[in-house]
């Protein structure tokens, strides 16, 4: 049956999927709970191989199309991006410091300043 030809197919289908993935999260969870006594490196590879699969079946719905699709836009889209050098990195950062001492002196001369202000009219 052709998903654009009857939406509710594949609705019903994703939900069915999404309904594995779920119990697929609860066996690992709970054999990893089971299998307690058993070597840790034991139990993290049956937990990566059930998430494998889980994530492998979870990408196969509308949604982790949409999400896939959008992992793969992103990635391109960094790509894209055009990162400072090192320099201008140094000198934005500096920028921000030197900013920041100056503000924080201003800000603590109007502290001081009100507060000597407020002390003497309270007396």
């Amino acid at each position: 049956m052709n998903s654009t030809a009857d939406p509710g197919y594949t609705t019903s289908f994703n939900g069915l999927k999404w309904l594995v993935v779920a119990v697929l999260i609860v066996a690992g969870v709970a054999g990893n709970w089971y299998l307690g006594d058993e070597s840790v490196v034991y139990r993290a590879l049956g937990l990566i191989g059930l998430g494998a699969v889980a994530v492998a079946i979870a990408a196969q719905t509308d949604q982790g199309r949409a999400i896939w699709s959008l992992l793969r836009e992103s990635r391109n889209e960094i790509r894209r991006v055009v990162w400072p050098t090192r320099d201008e990195t140094l000198q934005t950062t500096l920028v921000v410091i030197v900013l920041l001492l100056v503000f924080g002196f201003v800000l603590w001369l109007l502290d001081t300043l009100l507060t000597w202000a407020i002390a003497s009219i309270i007396g």
